[in-house]
């Protein structure tokens, strides 16, 4: 079994490395496997079978739909509507405005799924806006590297939805679970910035003029139609209304109405949107098909079995396995993107994860937030290219500026590793409530 082992590490690396897609590697990983250990087993039929299986899951509809809506509100004027909805109610709090980037992405990853997308959109005006009233540079780019990462995190996720296929594991339950996780994270990353500006006030610029609370009251109307979208596709989810796939479609068609109302989305950017969104899901679909294919390849020569016995001789508690996937997950992420982390790797770390005493949920959240960590990571970090393109700031300065807010994360894995209730707190909580 260490051939197998060996061959499958070889042969991945040599395939991925010639810089083909991830999905067309790991498929070309598996049928080398089959072809050279199992060759009495048909690997095109069983690759026919697996891209089926797959493709025409229902919980996969949901997928391409939060893509489009994710891309049609990228179009709107969303993000200007964040920051003076948001404005006039941070001016007295300690990081004054500094908070608005943490706010902006967590009200934007209500609806949009998409991490980059919500670093893109709440980004590209929070993080000019605030640089040029003279808050520390740093402290903006970090803070929006790190919320940006909340478009995992908090539901409707796209990553959530590909971790449910895979582990099959209901998606609602899934988002349910990213709620606490979501808000406690965000608000830590909030008393960071509030600590930083307390120890140093230049860090946020000059004192603002007061707001009356009728000018803050009234700033909350251009919050309206996002907090409508939450409404009615968070809502409709977890009121029962409607299912993950039905949600994203009221998602889609009200952002298409929001785009509509401010007069920024036109035909044109309409078809774009479904045009990119197109480009994503079929990206995403053929990893998803190369995943689920290599999965079922190592599965038949008994590699997870053979790798869970052998971590389970190493006499490790459910903890330091916790941290040995940690370092693990860390390592991998600065070569390789969150999504390909997860489809190579998941079929060998949810048994081995499930056997410690965790349960799909718990770890459907674990590693959606070290793919969060990869986002924010070098040389790959995605969100990273994001902000350098939004503030032509060096890479290396922009990764010292995440650096803190990275931290954040490891150590809120390691929470949620000792008390694995805070994942699992809502989804009970609304179980009881049925």
């Amino acid at each position: 079994m260490g051939q197998v082992s060996l061959s499958l590490l070889g042969l991945m690396s040599i395939i991925l490395g010639t810089g083909v897609w991830i999905g067309i590697g790991l498929i070309g990983t598996g049928a080398a496997l089959l072809w050279l250990f199992r060759p009495s087993i048909p690997f095109s039929k069983l690759l026919a079978q697996q891209s089926w299986n797959t493709l025409v899951s229902p919980e996969m509809l949901a997928l391409p739909l939060f893509i489009l809506m994710a891309e049609i509100l990228f179009r709107t004027k969303i993000s200007e509507a964040l920051f003076s909805g948001l404005a006039p109610w941070l001016r007295r709090v300690p990081g004054r405005l500094g908070h608005i980037t943490v706010m902006g992405c967590t009200l934007f990853a209500s609806v949009c799924g998409s991490s980059a997308a919500t670093t893109a959109t709440v980004g590209r005006i929070t993080a000019r806006e605030l640089i040029s009233r003279g808050y520390d540079r740093d402290l903006v780019t970090g803070s929006l590297a790190g919320a940006g990462t909340l478009g995992f995190l908090i539901p409707p996720s796209t990553i959530m939805i590909i971790y449910g296929v895979m582990a099959e594991e209901s998606i609602l339950k899934l988002f349910m679970a990213g709620i606490l996780p979501g808000l406690l994270m965000a608000a830590a990353y909030m008393g960071y910035i509030g600590i930083r500006a307390l120890m140093d006030p230049a860090l946020v610029g000059a004192t603002p003029p007061s707001t009356r609370l009728v000018e803050k009251l009234v700033a909350l109307k251009d919050l309206g139609p996002l907090l409508l979208l939450i409404v009615g596709v968070v809502g409709s989810m977890y009121g029962g209304i409607a299912s993950p796939t039905e949600a994203a479609a009221v998602g889609v068609a009200g952002s298409i109405a929001i785009g509509f109302f401010q007069k920024t989305l036109t035909v044109k950017g309409l078809l774009e949107s479904a045009r990119q969104a197109a480009d994503s899901c079929a990206m995403i679909g053929l990893i998803m098909v190369g995943a689920m294919f290599l999965s079922t390849a190592i599965g038949y020569l008994g590699l997870p079995r053979y790798i869970a016995g052998m971590i389970e001789g190493w006499g490790l508690s459910p903890f330091m396995l916790i941290l040995v996937l940690l370092m693990f997950y860390i390592i991998l992420g600065t070569v390789m993107e969150g999504l390909g982390c997860i489809v190579m790797t998941l079929p060998i770390t949810l048994p081995l994860v499930m056997a410690a005493g965790y349960s799909k949920i718990w770890f459907g959240i674990f590693i959606v937030i070290v793919v969060e960590m990869a986002q924010i990571s070098p040389p790959v970090g995605f969100n990273l290219t994001v902000i350098q393109r939004l503030t032509g700031d060096s890479m290396a300065r922009i990764t010292r500026a995440t650096m803190p807010f990275f931290l954040i994360m490891t150590a809120f894995v390691i929470l949620i590793a000792l008390f694995p209730g805070i994942v699992t707190a809502v989804p009970d909580l609304m179980a009881q409530a049925r």
